[in-house]
């Protein structure tokens, strides 16, 4: 076994989620979403003249739905990218979390065969 698998499996390992991180397959997943956070950061930086730290946390905290309300865009077209942005965070959470349950190879059954009970 090499070092990265050894990595991937053990327990801190897989709450820092570094077996999503050095598997190959979801690299364009984490790809894209790096690239859509930096093309968010950049258009609220340069539309709302927040700093880029500001712009980071603001599309960070809108694609994962947290929405803390401590920042918000004040002009009709961010209020509009931040719709299309919120719409689009549900989708790439959606989407992590299968990559995540394919890597670690859940499925849907197991819960009910792990507990003995049968699904209606």
């Amino acid at each position: 076994m090499s070092q990265t698998e050894e990595l991937k499996d053990r327990p801190l390992g897989r709450v820092l989620f570094l077996d999503v991180l050095l598997d190959r397959s979801t690299w364009p997943l984490l790809i894209y979403v790096s690239i859509v956070i930096l093309i968010g950061a950049a258009i609220y930086h340069w539309l709302e003249g927040w700093s880029w730290l500001d712009s980071v946390y603001f599309v960070v905290v809108t694609l994962t739905t947290i929405g803390y309300g401590d920042l918000s865009p004040t002009t009709p077209l961010t209020k509009l990218i931040t719709i299309f942005y919120g719409v689009n965070g549900v989708i790439l959470l959606l989407i992590l979390f299968d990559a995540v349950r394919r890597l670690r190879r859940w499925e849907m059954g197991d819960r009910s065969r792990e507990t003995g009970s049968q699904s209606l």
